[in-house]
């Protein structure tokens, strides 16, 4: 089983106050317990990109203290309006995940549009609408406070450098049982430490990483590790960049710095 790590950041589920998203307005933390209940999709925040487009980014809060989570891309994991799966996750660990994907809109985006990520389980459905509101405006790519920024993550050889949570997408192949290698290059352009996680996002079976937190020191850039799947099927790995020694949560409701990255993994039977 993957180890849980607490990850960076600081968000709260976007509270609207329309009488149509009532249920986006309920704190999911006011009620735990160890296994039963259902998860929370939450709105992070957005910043616009340098083509004139918007980014949204969304999170997770998984009420379950122990239990994980398996949500199906489809009338019970569903981004609105489009297509029902716009890269969102289908494994939930437990408790927050925070900025783990984000959903680009066009330049047009208008302050009343909103995308909205619906989850239900057992009963519980969540509505959370993600949208231009000037309170959520977030600074993703730096954080002035703290003069903090996302670090460079490089998801194999030739690939683009990327910054911050639109990250890149890149494929491989793997069988049943055997370790496949997970390699990617993670620095800091400002002299800070950075780590690199490594996480089941989704797919059918188990996913047992060899480590999955590589701890990356000054001048170093390559983080390796295995992953190996339980049965066949197609796979996402979940691939994340932060700072090593200082916690996001310093920079408030800024909403900064790390970088994601997604491994798509076709998985064959031996």
């Amino acid at each position: 089983m993957i180890r849980r790590v607490t990850l960076c950041g600081v968000a709260a589920a976007l509270l609207f106050g329309q009488a149509a998203e009532a249920d986006a307005q309920y704190d999911p933390r006011a009620r735990l317990q160890a296994r039963g209940l259902g998860v929370s999709p939450t709105f992070e925040g957005w910043y616009r990109n340098p083509d004139g487009t918007y980014t949204l980014s969304f999170g997770y809060f998984n009420r379950n203290t122990d239990e994980i989570v398996t949500i199906p891309v489809g009338e019970n994991n569903n981004v609105s309006p489009g297509e029902a799966d716009q890269g969102q996750p289908t494994w939930f660990e437990s408790r927050r995940g925070y900025g783990i994907f984000t959903v680009t809109v066009p330049a047009d985006f208008g302050p009343e549009d909103r995308v909205t990520w619906t989850l239900e389980r057992n009963g519980e459905r969540y509505a959370i609408p993600g949208g231009l509101l000037e309170s959520y405006q977030t600074a993703n790519l730096h954080a002035p406070a703290i003069d903090l920024f996302p670090p460079v993550l490089v998801m194999g050889d030739g690939r683009r450098e990327t910054r911050g949570p639109n990250g890149d997408r890149v494929q491989a192949e793997a069988r049943v049982g055997e370790p496949l290698e997970l390699g990617v290059e993670a620095w800091d352009e400002h002299g800070h430490e950075v780590s690199v996680w490594f996480y089941k996002y989704r797919g059918p079976g188990t996913v047992e990483f060899a480590t999955d937190e590589v701890d990356l020191e000054l001048g170093e850039r390559a983080a390796t590790t295995t992953a190996t799947f339980s049965q066949p099927g197609e796979y996402v790995v979940y691939v994340r960049a932060g700072q090593t020694e200082r916690g996001v949560r310093e920079a408030g409701l800024e909403q900064c710095c790390w970088t994601n990255g997604y491994v798509t993994v076709t998985v064959t039977q031996q």
